[in-house]
């Protein structure tokens, strides 16, 4: 009798021990399962100035990349940006190549329906550009010509939604980056370009007589940072840096560097 209690006890205590290291397993595991990444790939479109583009030395530079390296810092997560074609960059987000669009990306309703959003990081519009010496002085005057904008971009989305507006003009040209289009206005092969306001500031502020914008704004949207659908840890991860990076200041000194004026909102 005494031998089948020492018998049990002994069955009992091996049970829970192998339970307790049961228990230990699952907890591990779920710890595993809460890591940070230890790296986010984004995407970008590296022609994209002044939020990310390539310097004369090809590398990839620009007010989105000098902020995302001061996230970097705050999340103890290194970012790294993969220049992607801009036309499918829902493509390369939804097949994993890519953990978020970090490129002067704008929150559309479109996008809401095919990725997640970070909070808004700065406001920006779609604007119309003309050479400095053409004879159009408003968006008016564009009935009929000949208008250029990056295919797949936020002006593309904004013209789908006015139809009249988008028959009113003579020829629509699309390149899948905006440096085409501005070379066909240079050429005179179109009469404006239809672009982001962030752009076509940097590309005046760097020739401030070459071009002109005309006052009407096609659409305003924020920017923020997409990501995949239901990958809810990185966007709470970069909603976190970026508060931090604009806390401490240096967001601020980041727009300055580009803007000379602080645009993170």
């Amino acid at each position: 009798m005494k031998q089948w209690k020492k018998m049990l006890v002994v069955g009992m205590v091996a049970a829970g021990v192998v339970g307790l290291v049961a228990g230990c397993g699952s907890d591990s595991a779920k710890n595993d399962s809460t890591q940070k990444p230890k790296k986010i790939i984004a995407g970008l479109d590296d022609t994209f100035a002044p939020m990310g583009f390539r310097d004369e030395n090809g590398n990839i530079v620009g007010f989105d990349v000098d902020i995302a390296k001061a996230v970097s810092k705050e999340i103890g997560v290194e970012i790294e940006f993969k220049p992607i074609d801009w036309a499918s960059k829902e493509s390369e987000l939804n097949s994993g190549r890519i953990d978020c669009i970090w490129n002067g990306l704008s929150i559309t309703p479109e996008r809401e329906e095919k990725m997640d959003f970070t909070n808004p990081y700065m406001n920006n519009d779609q604007i119309y550009v003309v050479m400095d010496n053409s004879d159009i002085k408003s968006a008016s005057d564009l009935k009929g010509k000949r208008i250029c904008f990056q295919e797949g971009s936020t002006v593309d989305l904004a013209l789908n939604k006015n139809m009249d507006l988008r028959h009113s003009f003579g020829e629509i040209k699309t390149y899948p980056d905006f440096t085409s289009c501005f070379l066909d206005l240079d050429a005179n092969r179109a009469d404006a370009v239809l672009v982001d306001g962030i752009l076509a500031d940097y590309y005046m502020t760097k020739s401030p007589d070459k071009y002109r914008r005309l006052p009407e704004k096609l659409s305003t949207e924020p920017f923020a940072i997409g990501v995949k659908k239901g990958n809810e840890e990185i966007v709470k991860m970069l909603n976190e840096g970026i508060e931090e990076v604009k806390a401490s200041g240096e967001a601020a000194k980041i727009s300055q560097k580009w803007f000379q004026r602080d645009v993170i909102g």
